[in-house]
């Protein structure tokens, strides 16, 4: 069976250093398969690959790269997330989700939420404990203020890791 295409914007370094920390420490081990990432779309399906593969360097060549910040954290029920605030990412993102209007799995039509996962499937209680501990840290990252994307990543969904497609280096000069 064909698998679908996923589109991440890439954390900055130092940003991407403190998540996968974090994600080796809480994130149970035998499910922790991917870098810490920001998914933007779920699930393009694979007869779009070679439109994305246009359209993507078409948008990073046009824009600079969004700017955002740690905003708290988010609580996924059984898992914890880093909240993120970008009103640039939503606004590329919305470029994006119109661009493929009508190719969109419902997964992919809701109202987003920036985030990095760095905890899930566990229980509630694991969570919320997680969460306690974590806010000091978070408000401190917070606190450095903002950062910004460098790049969409394209990736083939696999059981395991992600096999990454295609990385789109944001090299404009208009703001979103």
């Amino acid at each position: 069976m064909p698998r679908p295409f996923i589109l991440t914007a890439a954390l900055p370094l130092g940003i991407q250093d403190w998540a996968e920390s974090l994600r080796r420490e809480h994130y149970p081990a035998h499910r922790n398969h991917l870098h810490a990432h920001v998914t933007m779309f779920h699930s393009f399906a694979p007869s779009l690959l070679e439109e994305l593969r246009d359209f993507l360097p078409s948008i990073t060549r046009e824009f600079a790269p969004p700017q955002a910040e740690v905003s708290g954290l988010l609580d996924l029920g059984t898992g914890t997330a880093i909240a993120l605030r970008s009103e640039p990412l939503l606004t590329l993102r919305a470029m994006i989700a119109e661009h493929f209007h009508g190719s969109l799995t419902a997964q992919d039509l809701y109202d987003p939420r920036p985030h990095i996962t760095i905890q899930n499937k566990v229980t509630k209680r694991e969570a919320r404990a997680l969460q306690q501990q974590l806010a000091p840290e978070v408000e401190l990252k917070r606190a450095k203020g903002p950062f910004v994307f460098p790049a969409l990543e394209l990736h083939l969904y696999q059981d395991g890791p992600w096999e990454q497609i295609k990385r789109c280096g944001f090299r404009g000069k208009e703001r979103l």
